[in-house]
């Protein structure tokens, strides 16, 4: 298989699980923007953490709601777990990798915030850790996942939610996150800003 061949198969590999993710998770995304817009409108934060790859999602998307989407609106309350290296350095040699985010959820989530959590297996230990730790706070859960959900979606309780994409590429899953969070994005504005 040469270069181009090669691209265009990468191509139709990933539009089939962007396709099949849109048709078996569009009314899921729709509810799960549904409770971000209820979280946010009566004054709770997002609280987003992963890994590599699903650690550059949560910053995305705190980025998009602190600053802007597509539109201009009030910045809304979403934090990045991944991104104060004193704090990840400082839990990770103290208490162990397992606890880098658990930690922060403990010290700053409260009843009616939401933690989403974003891994492409599931099985991330110091997601599913955040996770738990959310709940403990009273915070509620919203998943971002793959492959068959993990632990992850073994530990959901009643009231959180799971975006899982039908899907075994780690690649194209990360792909449909990216897509699964500028949908968030889009409909939170609309609900919380109506033009």
């Amino acid at each position: 298989m040469n270069a181009t061949e090669r691209v265009r198969e990468y191509f139709r590999t990933a539009a089939e699980t962007q396709l099949r993710a849109r048709d078996q998770l569009a009314a899921r995304i729709g509810e799960a923007a549904d409770r971000l817009a209820d979280t946010l409108g009566s004054g709770g934060k997002i609280l987003a953490c992963g890994n590599g790859g699903s650690a550059a999602d949560a910053q995305h998307l705190a980025a998009e709601f602190t600053g802007r989407f597509e539109r201009e609106r009030s910045p809304l309350a979403a934090i990045a777990l991944t991104t104060d290296t004193s704090a990840l350095t400082a839990i990770g040699n103290d208490y162990g990798f397992d606890q880098v985010f658990s930690k922060q959820v403990t010290a700053l989530a409260r009843p009616g915030d939401v933690l989403i959590g974003i891994s492409t297996s599931g099985d991330s230990p110091n997601v599913l850790a955040a996770l738990q730790a959310a709940h403990q706070a009273g915070a509620w859960g919203l998943i971002l996942s793959g492959r068959e959900g993990g632990a992850m979606a073994r530990a959901l309780l009643a009231g959180d939610l799971e975006l899982r994409v039908p899907g075994t590429r780690t690649a194209h899953i990360q792909e449909v996150h990216g897509l699964i969070l500028h949908c968030l994005c889009d409909l939170v504005d609309a609900r919380l800003y109506p033009e």
